[in-house]
């Protein structure tokens, strides 16, 4: 007869596997909220490998573990927020009702955050560090393919027509907030001037179709008069 496990034992492998990769999933997400807030805050000069690892309640041989070396833990945590604040404007944009509407809800959410700001210093930093241009640049293109996948899937899905084609509008919009980060930093300018700026660079970016305006012109005209029963009862 065999003998039975220890009950207090791990019986399956693959779930002690499974456990493992969940807590190295959730030490590295501490590890990257901690150093994002340090870095916007201070700057990569700024911050020690210390100062993340208790602020992330780590040991410092967790990020070099993890990340190999602070600057690769800056980089990796700037592309993170660029693209989480990216999902997060086309969300947002996603509820508006017009082109001109869905393009500056788009511009102020991007602006709103130092996301920008902080993705422009990691991609700055790849000019030393060549060893970290591949993030910068798969992070880019899913900007770019993300950005692409959600204006497209807008224009069909509200009736608009984009006046560039959807894969150049897309591009063009992060090449033109990337400029506007950069020139408005360095030049001091407020949110309302980065915000302007970026609305009078991209111009109107879709317009409303013919037959759809026609459409929602119809029905506003039946809304307000009186259907045929309604005119019988009155005589």
């Amino acid at each position: 007869m065999k003998a039975r496990p220890a009950s207090g034992g791990i019986r399956d492998p693959k779930h002690a596997s499974r456990a493992t990769r969940t807590a190295g999933r959730q030490m590295r997400s501490q590890l990257l909220d901690a150093a994002s807030s340090l870095f916007k805050e201070r700057g990569v000069a700024g911050v020690s490998i210390a100062e993340i690892a208790a602020a992330a309640d780590a040991f410092p041989s967790q990020i070099t573990y993890y990340f190999r070396t602070k600057e690769a833990l800056f980089v990796e945590a700037a592309c993170r927020d660029v693209l989480y604040v990216a999902r997060a404007a086309e969300q947002n944009a996603g509820k508006q009702l017009s082109p001109n509407d869905y393009t500056r809800s788009l511009v102020e959410s991007v602006m709103r955050t130092d996301a920008v700001g902080f993705f422009v210093e990691a991609m700055t930093l790849t000019r030393r560090r060549q060893d970290l241009a591949p993030l910068v640049e798969r992070t880019v293109e899913r900007l770019h393919s993300e950005g692409l996948r959600a204006y497209a899937a807008e224009m069909i899905a509200r009736g608009w027509h984009s006046r560039l084609d959807p894969e150049t509008s897309a591009r063009r919009f992060w090449a033109i907030t990337i400029g506007v980060t950069i020139e408005g930093h360095a030049m001091g300018r407020s949110f309302e001037d980065l915000v302007a700026e970026m609305l009078r660079l991209l111009g109107p970016q879709a317009d409303v179709a013919a037959d759809g305006a026609r459409l929602r012109l119809v029905a506003a005209d039946s809304a307000e008069q009186p259907s045929s029963d309604n005119k019988e009862k009155r005589k």
